[in-house]
């Protein structure tokens, strides 16, 4: 029981910055644009990487540098676009409400979710290297403090994307959205930074 209220609270205080991904769950959220994909994935990714990572692939991509090198540049270049696709969408003339959003494919929603999510380097040292060593710390009780990750991913993902879907309605008016726009195009471009220069060890 120790071993998954550590995990718990150690997975929930990894996620509750606002980085890409939560920004983008948030987005969906106040759009009310396939909330439910949008949370179920990111939670099964998260689980998953924390399994992989409890299971010792953390240890294997510590020692291979190259690899997240390669994942770095991808997601800085990744970030960069959906930045500027921000940028476009906050100035644009166009108004932009939730009911433009509503009919966006939810193929589209999921791959721009996947990428979000996995060309992001820092979700593979916060979930497979960092919570995957804290998790080998407890030996033989690991598998329940990476649980308590898992569960910890799950009802965060699920507070902010349920949480902004019920609030939508407060947020109908256009500038909301360019304000809303703009902030995720500065979240976009401070991580293409960030990763960018980023010292992996």
């Amino acid at each position: 029981m120790i071993a998954l209220i550590t995990g718990f609270f150690t997975g929930l205080s990894l996620i509750v910055a606002i980085g890409a991904q939560n920004a983008f769950v948030i987005k969906q959220g106040l759009l009310r644009s396939h909330v439910t994909l949008v949370v179920f994935v990111c939670a099964i990714s998260d689980a998953l990487l924390i399994i992989v990572g409890t299971g010792g692939l953390g240890r294997i991509i510590q020692s291979k540098p190259d690899l997240l090198n390669v994942i770095r540049w991808f997601g800085v270049i990744y970030l960069t676009w959906f930045g500027i696709k921000s940028v476009r969408a906050a100035f644009r003339n166009e108004t932009l409400t939730a009911s433009d959003k509503s009919a966006e494919s939810w193929k589209k929603v999921l791959l721009t979710v996947l990428a979000m999510t996995y060309l992001n380097p820092h979700v593979y040292l916060d979930t497979v290297i960092f919570v995957g060593s804290l998790a080998n710390q407890f030996e033989s009780q690991r598998w329940y403090f990476a649980l308590g990750a898992c569960i910890a991913s799950g009802v965060w993902f699920s507070a902010i994307g349920y949480g902004a879907r019920s609030a939508s309605h407060l947020m109908s008016k256009p500038i909301f959205w360019r304000i809303l726009e703009s902030v995720i195009a500065a979240i976009m471009f401070t991580l293409a930074i960030t990763l960018a220069f980023y010292k992996f060890s």
